[in-house]
């Protein structure tokens, strides 16, 4: 993959509202692109929605790094994304060049605010604030579905859920019963609402995360 290797960002450029504030970056590199400015989104999938942007040699910090959707960037095709705290959400690592062809910072989901998206068409989006903490959850589009998280306690408790069915580009602030520390498992899904037992479809992959 050229020299580019997966990066998150951290440098707020073209910063979005809401985004969520700079920590400290496992790695930097700068930003590659034909002279456009590359899209961030918020889920590591070229379908997720767009929210904000960075400019064409911008130095950004790392963070932490998920494998995605492929993407052909100008630095190679790779299924790495790279999470951009100050942004609030994801590049493709091939846009990033960081002097190396492998991964320069740690998995996702350590406190971080982590993203997820489900696949398809599917309209669910959510994002983990470790601060708080609480769920951002996102509705896409007005099709007759929920958003919803399904997530999981360090206690065991769970599954539990975090809905948004506002549709249409809404989202929803879910808190979160969890103390300093306490790791959270989750997936984000659509559904049918139900308080007790929704009957999940098109969900993501699962992440875990911990509160700041």
């Amino acid at each position: 993959m050229g020299a580019a290797a997966a990066v998150l960002i951290t440098a707020a450029v073209g910063l979005a509202a809401g985004a969520t504030p700079a920590v400290a970056a496992a790695a930097t590199g700068t930003v590659v692109t034909a002279g456009d400015p590359l899209t961030v989104r918020r889920a590591p999938t070229t379908s997720a929605t767009a929210i904000g942007s960075v400019a064409n040699g911008t130095s950004v910090g790392i963070d932490c790094q998920l494998n995605g959707v492929s993407v052909a960037g100008p630095l190679g095709t790779t299924t790495i994304w790279d999470y951009v705290p100050a942004l609030g959400g994801y590049i493709s690592d091939g846009y990033v060049r960081t002097g190396s062809d492998g991964r320069v910072a740690p998995d996702c989901g350590v406190g971080t605010g982590s993203a997820a998206c489900s696949t398809g068409a599917c309209a669910g989006e959510a994002q983990f604030r470790s601060n708080g903490p609480r769920f951002s959850v996102y509705d896409r589009d007005a099709d007759g579905k929920s958003a919803v998280v399904a997530y999981w306690l360090s206690n065991g408790t769970g599954p539990l859920y975090a809905w948004n069915s506002g549709g249409d580009g809404t989202v929803a602030e879910r808190t979160v019963s969890a103390t300093k520390g306490d790791w959270i498992s989750y997936k984000v899904c659509v559904a049918d609402y139900s308080a007790t037992d929704p009957t999940l479809q098109s969900c993501s992959a699962g992440l875990t995360d911990y509160v700041a």
